[in-house]
């Protein structure tokens, strides 16, 4: 069992990957904007985090600046999301530092193939 961060904005899309990660036997910490993630995982030991690209505050992107800058967090798997589904936008937000990108609403199938990948227990 993992600790997993969800940092999203929309009340409905959070409690969808809860569920799904709940469904796996994983522990969720929540967070409803940048700066509370980049708080909640300086402040608990997550394994992944999940980050919407589109918050208050800070957007993904400026997390996963935060965390690749960061001594202690550099090396923990960030998986960005998205509603927008534009060309280029996958393989740049790989290029910022992100592990993954994926396109909302995120399938079981998906999230289980990035725990796997990124997680060490899988």
């Amino acid at each position: 069992m993992a600790c997993i961060l969800i940092a999203e904005d929309d009340l409905t899309s959070g409690a969808y990957l809860s569920s799904l990660l709940s469904e796996l036997e994983h522990d969720v910490v929540a967070a409803s904007d940048g700066e509370e993630a980049l708080q909640q995982l300086r402040a608990a030991a997550c394994d992944l985090a999940i980050v919407d690209v589109m918050m208050p505050k800070l957007n993904g992107f400026d997390v996963v600046r935060a965390l690749r800058a960061d001594p202690k967090l550099k090396t923990m798997p960030v998986v960005l999301i998205t509603a927008m589904n534009r060309e280029g936008d996958r393989s740049w937000a790989l290029k910022q530092g992100a592990d993954e990108y994926l396109i909302k609403p995120v399938s079981l199938e998906d999230l289980r193939r990035v725990l796997e990948q990124h997680l060490p227990s899988g």
